[in-house]
């Protein structure tokens, strides 16, 4: 009954510490009347202005996904925590009838998302409590979840970004806080992570969710799941229907109980809740060493997965090739003098670089074993240079009748671009004939079930004759 136990609610004396005690549903109502009947009285069904807020804002849930650096057929997946021993983010998490118990569920998971997700089309993030952080500080988190970071996870702030990316996502992996409540209440789909059901209330419409709700199984596929809760997602009614009682109500009736409060009339204007505001752009840049997996599917055209876990799982034995994609800024400086493709992103004109020619000449030099270098110069475009040749730029193409060119990471472009230029072929075809068929052609990058044109032609358009 945490925060209607008579402790919470009545002074020294017995009496109500608060004038008025703002409740979302009736069936909270209940609850306080059962479990401290002193303070029933104070009872005000006034709504939920957070959920409001997020229903509000639903409009706005592309952006929100953009603004995470979520590419059109990405799915975003978020990782939710609680604040307690038990929860996701605890030492002693449990799923009940699964016999998942001890040991860090956050840390365990961050290892097979990296190997078993291709970052081209899953996108991680995590949302924790804003105890977990005053817990164990700031730094200590960072630190916890610094290579989850490096191969891609977006840690979302607790205070002011975590409602836009629960908007945001595809699918919540939690435990039995009240974000994953809130994500059920929004219709996402849901797997525990967690469920301590021994720690709640077991009348509580939230013990009846965790009772219901699929359940993460340790020893199946990772991404199996979550492509089947989100396949076969029905959203369970209870969230829904218990997070409020009144919704789009909540400023209405609480300025109404404040003013009432104070005496003082209200306002003649409409009572409103602040939008959510839009978070700033947080690129999925990933600096740990990529496994690349191409496949050469037609003339022109290259089927690419990467993934930022260990050396292990798919390769060439599903008929592909294998090669390494590294970010220059990696912390695993040993893997650049192994990679075939070395990249990075920027802004064209930073002075630090003298320019994407120069840096990929300089990186060609100083790394005998790279075959491409890439630099990326905005989210639908890259400037490539292929050992011997001259530097070449590599951009989206728009879909047809549209002006949107957003699509695959360029860096992934310059991959589909060096298995395009290694492959075998019938035809005795040299790698300068290729690049020049991809120059006339383009080039056709499929990521999962995506297919991205790019347009692959010189740096410097040539100029008039004469």
């Amino acid at each position: 009954m945490f925060g209607l136990a008579p402790p919470w609610l009545l002074s020294s004396r017995g009496t109500p510490v608060a004038d008025a005690l703002v409740l979302s549903h009736p069936e909270q109502v209940e609850r306080l009347r059962l479990a401290c009947p002193e303070a029933a009285p104070t009872a005000v069904l006034a709504g939920d202005p957070c959920f409001d807020r997020m229903l509000a804002a639903r409009p706005h849930r592309e952006r929100f996904r953009r603004a995470l650096g979520v590419r059109p057929g990405q799915r975003l997946v978020l990782l939710n925590s609680t604040w307690s021993s038990e929860s996701l983010f605890g030492d002693r998490a449990e799923i009940p009838g699964d016999g998942w118990c001890g040991g860090d569920v956050v840390a365990a998971l961050l290892d097979r998302v990296a190997g078993e997700f291709p970052v081209d089309e899953y996108r991680f993030a995590a949302v924790l409590h804003p105890n977990i952080w005053h817990g164990h500080g700031p730094g200590q988190i960072r630190a916890w979840l610094d290579r989850a970071r490096r191969g891609g996870l977006a840690l979302i702030d607790p205070l002011t970004g975590w409602r836009q990316a629960l908007l945001a996502a595809d699918a919540v992996i939690g435990d039995h806080g009240s974000v994953t409540f809130y994500a059920a209440a929004l219709g996402t789909p849901v797997l525990l992570g967690a469920a301590p059901l021994h720690a709640l209330d077991p009348d509580a419409p939230i013990s009846a969710f965790m009772r219901e709700a699929p359940r993460l199984d340790p020893d199946a596929s990772l991404a199996a799941q979550i492509d089947e809760v989100i396949g076969t997602h029905r959203p369970l009614p209870g969230p829904a229907e218990f997070t409020t009682s009144v919704p789009g109500e909540s400023a209405v009736r609480l300025r109404k109980l404040f003013y009432s409060m104070m005496g003082v009339p209200e306002p003649a204007r409409p009572a409103s809740l602040e939008p959510l505001p839009l978070p700033g752009y947080e690129a999925a840049t990933v600096t740990v060493p990529l496994r690349v997996l191409t496949r050469v599917l037609g003339p022109g055209e290259v089927a690419v997965s990467r993934w930022a876990g260990q050396w292990s799982g798919p390769g060439a034995d599903q008929g592909g090739e294998l090669h390494v994609a590294a970010h220059e800024d990696t912390r695993e400086v040993d893997r650049l003098e192994l990679a075939d493709v070395i990249f990075r992103d920027g802004e064209p004109d930073d002075p630090r670089f003298g320019s994407p020619s120069l840096w990929t000449a300089e990186v060609l030099r100083r790394h005998r074993g790279c075959s491409l270098a890439a630099y990326v110069t905005g989210p639908s475009e890259c400037v490539v240079r292929v050992r011997g040749e001259e530097p070449l730029r590599m951009a989206a193409v728009p879909d047809a009748g549209t002006e949107d060119v957003s699509g695959a990471d360029p860096a992934a472009y310059a991959s589909a671009l060096h298995a395009w230029l290694a492959s075998d072929s019938r035809e005795s075809v040299t790698s300068r004939a290729r690049l020049a068929r991809a120059m006339a052609d383009g080039l056709v990058l499929r990521t999962g079930d995506r297919l991205h044109r790019v347009r692959v032609g010189p740096l410097t358009p040539p100029g008039p004759v004469g």
